[in-house]
Order: C-alpha cells, then structure tokens, then sequence
C-alpha cells in the first residue's frame, strides 16, 4: 500500500494531465515552457517522485493549476489563527534563538 505522499503526489499529476488536455498542450510543448526534456514531463505526469518538487510547482503554475486556496483572506484568518496557537504553546517548545559561540 502507498503512503499518502504517493496518493498526493498521484492526485496531483492527475490534476496535470487533465490540464495539459484541456489546454491543447503537447507533451513536448510543456516540456519546452519548463525548460526540461520530453521523458521529465512523463515522468511528472506519470507522478514520478524523482522528478523536483520546483518543476511540479512550476507546471502547475504554467497549466493554471491551483496549489493554494486562491482566496487570499484565508491565509490571513489561518496565519492569525496560527499565530496566535503558537503563543499558547509552552516556552520550551517555541523556536529559541540560539547563540552561537565561533570564537575559535
């Protein structure tokens, strides 16, 4: 059975394909606006975790794939949220500056 990064990464590389088809695209087409070889986008679209993170990211933004919540007063509400979550966490758990001592 397949972690659930395999099923994301699946999910994802569907949402691709389906994409390229309805924009027409070549394979070779979206090869050459990603700057990469023709076998990477197989390999992208066949959900390959060897291909970059950058290069999904980077074809999703050219097929007009959506990684985030478009609405923008989401972020604000969760990043609000989740500031303010991490106040309640107790001291210890909170990221620490840590000085470093590099008198050698």
């Amino acid at each position: 059975m397949g972690t659930v990064a395999d099923a994301a990464l699946t999910h994802f590389s569907t949402l691709l394909r389906i994409r390229r088809k309805e924009r027409k695209l070549t394979i070779a087409e979206l090869a050459d606006r990603l700057g990469v070889s023709v076998p990477t986008v197989r390999s992208l679209l066949a959900a390959s975790p060897g291909v970059s993170i950058g290069t999904y990211f980077e074809a999703a933004h050219i097929l007009g794939v959506a990684l985030f919540d478009p609405e923008t007063s989401r972020f604000t509400a969760t990043a609000a949220k989740d500031e303010k979550l991490e106040t309640l966490l107790p001291q210890r758990v909170r990221e620490k500056k840590v000085e470093l001592d590099d008198d050698f």
